[in-house]
């Protein structure tokens, strides 16, 4: 005689309470991380492994800014190079610092960015414990511009106990005023968080920004200022260029920059 042999499937024990409580607790937090994690990247930030930093892929117009430091450029490569279907399209050289130093490679770059297409613009190292009328003089007979180039910037990110608050928003505004004189475009000051609450926020508000900016995703801790671009890394690569240089990008659109520059 055969002994039937029956089976019987398992029943499934129902999720308890605290189960139920750890499952929806971890779908709120990846869906938190998920919603939080786009909030913070309206930017489109996006790393570049050829540039060896990431980029706010929402804006198309990126750039570098060099001086003498950078050594011998390669401009014919650096104007080639592409990433992402992007291509760098400006730069910013420097040109003097304080009342008497000139960039010794100013020349060569400043001729070498027009030759190769690429928008440039100038800028002047300020140093707040001296005179703001022999620092523009120092930059004039350095810097020429002509129809297309970028307008001229006053680095100013250094401070000083020489002046007062005051006499130092004073001296600056002098030579921005000197400058938007001279050449006929308003000039742009390029700072950081710490100065622009210290000195431009309700002093120079009029004047259009250049922030250096490392610390975040986004630049909404500026409030309403004026700004064109930001400088969001300092050690990115570029063909043409040995080590890192600065990156920059322009928070516009391309007729917004032909608009910018002088006419």
């Amino acid at each position: 005689m055969t002994r039937r042999v029956t089976s019987s499937t398992p029943q499934k024990r129902p999720l308890p309470p605290v189960g139920w409580a750890i499952l929806v607790g971890l779908l709120v937090l990846i869906g938190g991380g998920v919603w939080y994690y786009n909030r913070l990247n309206i930017n489109q930030w996006r790393h570049v492994s050829k540039l060896g930093i990431r980029l706010p892929m929402k804006f198309q117009i990126h750039g570098i800014d060099i001086s003498k430091h950078n050594g011998r450029i390669d401009w014919n490569n650096l104007r080639a190079m592409r990433f992402e279907d992007i291509r760098l399209q400006f730069v910013y050289v420097k040109a003097t610092e304080g009342t008497s130093l000139m960039d010794k490679d100013f020349k060569t770059s400043w001729q070498k960015a027009d030759e190769v297409g690429l928008y440039r613009g100038a800028y002047h190292f300020y140093i707040p414990w001296k005179a703001p009328e022999p620092q523009f003089e120092n930059f004039k007979k350095m810097v020429k511009l002509k129809r297309g180039d970028l307008p001229p910037v006053l680095d100013f990110e250094i401070g000083t106990n020489v002046y007062t608050r005051e006499q130092v928003v004073a001296n600056v505004a002098t030579w921005l005023r000197l400058a938007e004189n001279y050449y006929g475009v308003r000039p742009i000051i390029y700072t950081n968080a710490d100065f622009y609450r210290r000195y431009i926020k309700g002093n120079l508000d009029k004047y259009p920004l250049w922030i250096a900016d490392y610390s975040g995703w986004t630049l909404d801790r500026y409030d309403d200022a004026r700004i064109h671009f930001w400088q969001h890394s300092k050690s990115g690569y570029v063909n043409g260029i040995r080590g890192t240089v600065d990156y920059n990008v322009f928070l516009g659109e391309v007729e917004d920059l032909k608009q910018l520059c002088v006419k």
